[in-house]
């Protein structure tokens, strides 16, 4: 076991640096982080207050496209020479996050490309001293990133023949659990490194309980210390930051959520709330709560709360003396969200020393800073007030099925759309989803294999709802009102007239279990499918088309 100063450290550059959680992990192993670029302050300020330097700032404001283009003299004062250089370019054009990983990639392209300049620059200048470097983002970027490049394609064909090898045979798409972080975390690596070696298998896999049970309560009562799961450490709880305070989440807002996670249509059931037993779900950028991605913790009985920052950090592997500046917690969320583990950071660095034969520290070296410290804002104890449901917007679009009905793939869509200013509302069966999406809408559907009763009764019902709406343009003024006005006005949108159906169905249609073919669509659709289209295409005929 070496101690840090025991031996000359090797030196990294980190491009993209955000909070440090990439150069975290490499300082923690011993290397040296002696220069780190961002273009967003709250990172810059982040990474320089973890990572002080006596000398001079290790992070600055650098634009990685301008640093790569920079002529020869001047780029060497950027980008000073140095055995590693790690990077991970900002991945929203390549994340699936971005409307299903369709987002534009024309800029992510370029900064790659940019990145991938510099390395070359380093590695095939005279006397160069890079050994290693590391690409990391998300899992859909290798997609994009070629095996290799020719100077020509990276604009350097001074530099000659040179050819800048990307895809080795480690390059790989990697799971952060398995390297010690407790999240479900896949993110893509490339370059030249060296394969880090498992600290955990499926049996041993860090759980967000592992991670959340050592911070204790969010009151900060009946304990002193808190543990860090990750560096096995403790600390004293007034030194630990963003811990203790609670932030709740609106009903309107988990219950959009829960729908989300849980009644997505043609999408995999989620955990809601989070799964204590199993690694926490990636961290995401946004500090959502009401997405199919957020992260949402029990709190009191039928209520629930948003994670802490500190909560998020450790699941993401940071130290719990790591600090994230930032005056909002939206700010220090995305600083976290952003950020490569720690934990995963020094698996890489670690089998690089390891291969070079250098020793590797693995003494937690703690986190100092001054005692008064005018640029941090720590959320410990504030008060957050609960959010409030907006009035939409009125030409806000509605598109979604009876909740929790779905049979088969098949399940029944109310959906609204403009035509020349105005609303019109729809009916739609569904099945599946992709290239086998298929959309039916059956004019002459009756119930025929229906009880009379049953039948007269749904007459009647759908006679009252055709009332209580009047027009489109009521339903949608209805949807646009916020819950709590619904309910005192005793009015029904789109959601409450799906819900009423789903709730008779179960109650009084539970026992049609059948198919009723149609010949001219050649397909046997579901009893209840075919009820619950019945009953919203004759409330969408019989009110006021205006």
């Amino acid at each position: 076991m070496a101690k840090k100063g025991d031996y000359e450290n090797w030196r990294v550059v980190d491009f993209f640096c955000g909070a440090g959680g990439f150069s975290e992990g490499f300082h923690q192993a011993g290397f040296d982080v002696i220069r780190a670029y961002d273009i967003w302050e709250p990172a810059i300020v982040t990474h320089n207050k973890n990572h002080p330097n006596k000398s001079s700032e290790v992070a600055k404001y650098g634009d990685v496209y301008n640093i790569s283009i920079l002529p020869d003299e001047e780029f060497e004062k950027w980008v000073p020479d140095s055995e590693v250089i790690i990077g991970s370019p900002p991945c929203v054009a390549f994340s699936n996050s971005n409307k299903s990983g369709k987002g534009d990639k024309a800029l992510g392209i370029k900064l790659l490309e940019s990145y991938l300049r510099i390395v070359a620059r380093k590695k095939f200048k005279k006397d160069s001293k890079l050994k290693y470097w590391i690409l990391e983002n998300v899992s859909n970027v290798q997609s994009y990133i070629k095996d290799s490049y020719t100077m020509e394609e990276l604009e350097l064909e001074y530099l000659g023949d040179y050819v800048l090898d990307v895809k080795n045979e480690m390059a790989n798409v990697y799971n952060t659990k398995y390297y010690g972080v407790p999240s479900n975390r896949k993110r893509y690596i490339c370059g030249e490194f060296c394969r880090p070696v498992e600290t955990n298998d499926d049996n041993t896999v860090k759980t967000l309980r592992d991670a959340m049970v050592p911070l204790g309560n969010m009151t900060g009562e009946d304990f002193e210390e808190v543990y860090d799961p990750n560096f096995n450490f403790k600390l004293e709880k007034n030194l630990v930051s963003d811990l203790f305070y609670v932030k709740e989440i609106a009903k309107f807002e988990w219950n959009k959520a829960k729908r989300q996670k849980q009644d997505k249509g043609y999408m995999g059931k989620m955990s809601f709330p989070e799964n204590l037993d199993r690694p926490a779900r990636t961290v995401m950028a946004t500090m959502s709560s009401s997405s199919r991605e957020s992260m949402i913790f029990p709190y009191k009985k039928g209520r629930y709360r948003y994670p802490t920052i500190r909560e998020v950090a450790t699941i993401m592997s940071f130290p719990i003396d790591y600090r994230f500046y930032g005056d909002s917690d939206s700010i220090k969320y995305k600083l976290v969200g952003n950020a490569v583990p720690p934990k995963f950071s020094y698996a890489l660095a670690k089998a690089i020393l390891i291969h070079e034969g250098k020793p590797v520290n693995e003494i937690y070296i703690k986190k100092t800073f001054p005692e008064k410290d005018s640029d941090f804002c720590d959320l410990n104890y504030k008060v957050f007030e609960l959010k409030v449901e907006k009035e939409k917007k009125y030409k806000t679009k509605f598109k979604y099925h009876v909740p929790y009905l779905i049979i088969r793939s098949y399940r029944t869509e109310l959906l609204n759309e403009f035509v020349h200013e105005k609303v019109v509302w729809k009916a739609e069966i569904h099945k599946s989803q992709g290239n086998s999406a298929r959309i039916y809408t059956f004019n002459n559907l009756n119930l025929d294999f229906m009880d009379k009763k049953d039948s007269l009764f749904i007459d009647r019902y759908v006679k009252k709802i055709i009332i209580e709406i009047g027009s489109f343009n009521q339903l949608q003024r209805n949807y646009c009102m916020p819950i709590d006005s619904k309910i005192e006005g005793g009015l029904k949108g789109p959601e409450e007239i799906l819900g009423n159906i789903r709730e008779l169905i179960d109650e009084r249609f539970h026992g049609y279990n059948g198919e009723i073919y149609d010949k001219n669509e050649d397909v046997f659709i579901p009893e209840k499918i075919c009820i619950s289209y019945y009953i919203l295409k004759q409330i969408i005929g019989g009110i006021e088309h205006e």
